[in-house]
């Protein structure tokens, strides 16, 4: 299956860059192009990508407003979106990661994390550049409407820990000795019972909960 995907930026040499390395990929392909958040909505709307990849500081709309309209809890049909940019405030981080993003990535992360972060997001993972990742999950606070309705398991309450390491499916099973399609229908599961709309959310809840090292 190829992945179509959606460039959100100002910058006409940043789009080229993503493009060129995107487009290099098999299993990948751009599909569209916006230089500004307003075309942003309006293009993932009438084009349907699989990814999002959206800049912060656009003209018209933010990618933070972007991320919300296409990706947060009043989406009707939501789009994947990953953030890709070169600020990483706090603020930024988590009012992306509360409104729907995938992914958190800073622009100097790299190519190859790029693609990750596009094959993370579709496999329903969340990939976030590492020199964030623990500052965001020691200080991030569960979203609103992420409480229990139903207990975890004591297998779902220590997959649950593991993904606020900020550890992939794989990983995850590679700690537990079970298969990653084994760990993603456990995270399901966690993210109905605590009403979380990705893993992020899941990772919240587990440090409200004092559930993570």
């Amino acid at each position: 299956m190829t992945i179509r995907i959606l460039l959100a930026d100002d910058q006409e040499a940043v789009r080229i860059g993503f493009r060129l390395i995107l487009d290099a990929q098999p299993d990948m392909e751009v599909v569209g192009e916006a230089e500004d958040g307003r075309q942003a909505v309006e293009l993932a709307r009438r084009l349907r990508p699989d990814v999002v990849l959206a800049d912060i500081r656009m003209p018209h709309r933010d990618g933070l407003e972007v991320t919300r309209i296409l990706a947060g809890p009043d989406a009707a049909e939501p789009v994947r979106v990953v953030v890709v940019t070169t600020f990483d405030l706090d603020e930024y981080v988590h009012a992306a990661l509360r409104d729907g993003a995938c992914g958190f990535l800073l622009k100097r992360s790299g190519p190859a994390l790029l693609v990750e972060a596009v094959r993370a997001a579709m496999a329903g993972d969340t990939l976030i550049s590492p020199s964030v990742t623990v500052r965001l999950l020691r200080h991030l606070r569960a979203p609103r409407g992420v409480t229990a309705t139903e207990e975890l398991t004591g297998r779902e309450a220590e997959i649950a820990r593991l993904v606020a390491r900020g550890l992939t499916n794989a990983e995850i099973g590679g700690e537990l000795f079970i298969s990653p399609g084994t760990v993603k229908t456990h995270i399901a599961h966690i993210q109905r019972k605590l009403g979380a709309r990705n893993r992020v959310g899941v990772a919240a809840w587990a440090w409200d909960n004092r559930r993570a090292d």
